[in-house]
């Protein structure tokens, strides 16, 4: 994206990979809740795990190890002009599906069709920029761009998934479907038993098998995903064996749950690893389409009621650290850094849109003393919510038409309850009643989809190089589409200006500004209530899986895993 590939041309494989890493073997893992659909680039259902990552293909594949560096997969050359408005993919004439079929130009444009038309938001949004798409050959494909301002276009068509045009409807692409997906990835769908599980088998005639960018990857011969219903079942399956791996992110297990026999005398180990991609943002999500939160200040005075202290200690043994930006533990996040005379340039055009202690990077999320009671704070909530027009009546607080703060936080598993529960405690105390309303897997999606909830708990990961998603994101284009993740229905012109200054940034100093100053920007928005991030990965396998020595910027990748061969 900026400056140069980490790698030479004709490099053997990545550099996180053990190359003859040992074929063979099942690896099953588990996955919480249900799915109805294996198509995951259409926002209608509950999707399955693993169809991207291990049956459809991308024109190229994305280095592990680089903040959004591209090499060639499907394409075999790729030629941008320096002013990146139009980009060329000339694909490899092995490249063919799992049922043997070729593929070529015209499933390429067939992809960008359907996913255009009837894909995901996000993919609509991307694809909406390209003004031209030629098939110039059957092995050449030419895309042009209308807005030659987005510099990341040519690596997001880069990354666009590949579909075979002979097993695929373009007027049903949209429906939800349990048919296995053909692709031409490294495995095929053996096995579907809907809502409960899906296998993956390893293709012998895998036409990629020798690139550079796949030796030492993908060597299980079989990759199984278990689905539970209640996380506390998902890890009984595991220290039983019946799942191999476990990506931890409930700190009380980590800190306290894995005092059991197979744990204790050695047959899984467990390990952290280093991550250097940044935390992204969980929190509490706004919804400010609903008029109880339109009003900033309530949104502001809810975050001074969350009592992180008090909670990290009790809750998660002090293993979480909080989260103060939306690019957390990076070079992108805002917080703590005065605003440089780039970012004072391009929020120029939005005064009032940043808060002063924010710009001159001397705000702080606000601390608790680490008590149940977070008086200090709670004064302050209460100052806050006063200038908004409300007041305190019989143990309640209402605005000025008498009208109780009251709202509804959704939740998707039971295991969210004991968060979500304290929070609610704490909010009682002011007299703001917080009802939790747990729904099944299917249920929350929907409602998801089509913004129907008051607060949710949710995760926006991160990454070294944002750029389109972000829009997906933030943007007021998509607050109103259903599908996107703009759950908090941002529709700010500052964000939206500064989504427009990241993708249009030609040095790395200019995007990194942008970055910050869009962070700066959701920030003083007070669309989410920061909540904490792990400071490193917790993994946790049984001995019979191994890795390579070398973990990549990424941080855990089960591409580059292998069973132990036997004695």
């Amino acid at each position: 994206m900026h400056g140069d590939a980490l790698l030479p041309e004709n490099f053997p494989a990545f550099p996180y990979v053990v190359p003859d890493a040992p074929k063979g073997g099942r690896v099953t893992l588990g996955s919480s809740g249900s799915f109805d659909n294996l198509n995951p680039m259409i926002i209608r259902g509950e999707p399955v795990q693993g169809i991207r990552e291990f049956v459809i293909e991308s024109l190229m594949a994305r280095s592990q190890d680089e903040p959004f560096t591209l090499y060639g997969l499907i394409a075999e050359t790729i030629d941008v002009p320096e002013s990146r408005s139009e980009v060329t993919f000339r694909l490899n004439p092995l490249a063919k599906f799992s049922d043997g079929t070729p593929l070529t130009s015209a499933d390429v444009l067939f992809s960008f069709e359907a996913l255009r038309d009837k894909g995901r938001p996000n993919y609509r949004t991307y694809y909406a920029k390209v003004t031209k798409a030629e098939v110039i050959s059957d092995h050449e494909i030419r895309f042009v761009f209308a807005d030659a301002d987005d510099l990341e276009l040519p690596l997001i068509l880069g990354l666009m998934p590949i579909l075979p045009r002979h097993a695929m409807s373009a007027e049903k692409f949209d429906e939800t479907t349990l048919t296995p997906l053909i692709g031409s990835g490294p495995y095929r769908i053996s096995a579907v038993d809907p809502g409960r599980s899906i296998t993956y088998q390893r293709n012998p005639d895998y036409w990629g098998r020798d690139l550079p960018v796949n030796r030492g990857r993908f060597n299980f011969d079989e990759i199984r995903f278990e689905y539970y219903r209640e996380g506390s079942t998902l890890f009984e399956a595991f220290k039983t064996g019946a799942i191999d791996l476990r990506n931890e992110d409930d700190p009380a297990l980590w800190a306290k749950g894995y005092n059991f026999p197979a744990a204790n005398d050695g047959r899984i180990a467990r390990e952290e690893m280093p991550i250097g991609l940044p935390a992204g943002m969980t929190g509490l999500v706004f919804n400010t389409r609903r008029p109880i939160f339109a009003d900033e200040r309530v949104r502001e005075a809810l975050i001074h009621l969350f009592n992180f202290e008090w909670v990290n200690k009790s809750f998660f043994h002090g293993l979480y650290k909080r989260t103060e930006s939306y690019f957390e533990r990076s070079m992108l996040s805002s917080a703590g850094r005065p605003a440089d005379e780039r970012e004072r340039a391009l929020l120029s055009a939005f005064p009032g849109a940043v808060r002063p202690e924010i710009l001159d990077g001397t705000y702080r999320v606000p601390v608790s003393d680490g008590t149940p009671h977070n008086r200090t704070n709670a004064r302050r909530a209460y100052e806050i919510l006063e200038a908004a027009g409300y007041s305190l009546k019989g143990g309640r607080l209402v605005d000025a038409a008498g009208k109780p703060l009251a709202f509804e936080i959704l939740a998707s598993t039971t295991s969210q309850e004991r968060l979500l529960g304290a929070f609610a405690a704490d909010l009682q105390k002011l007299g703001i009643t917080a009802r939790i309303r747990v729904v099944d897997s299917a249920q929350y999606q929907s409602r998801l989809k089509d913004y129907d909830y008051d607060m949710i708990q949710f995760t926006w990961p991160s990454s070294l190089s944002p750029g389109n998603e972000q829009l997906f994101r933030w943007s007021s284009r998509v607050a109103k589409d259903p599908g996107s993740y703009n759950y908090a229905g941002v529709q700010n012109p500052a964000a939206d200006a500064m989504i427009a200054a990241m993708l249009a940034a030609h040095s790395n100093e200019d995007f990194v500004s942008a970055v910050r100053a869009l962070d700066r920007v959701l920030l003083s928005g007070h669309y989410v209530i920061p909540l904490f991030h792990a400071p490193a990965q917790w993994i946790a396998s049984w001995k019979r899986l191994a890795h390579p020595g070398t973990i990549p910027l990424f941080g855990f990748n089960l591409d580059t895993w292998w069973v132990k061969p036997q004695n």
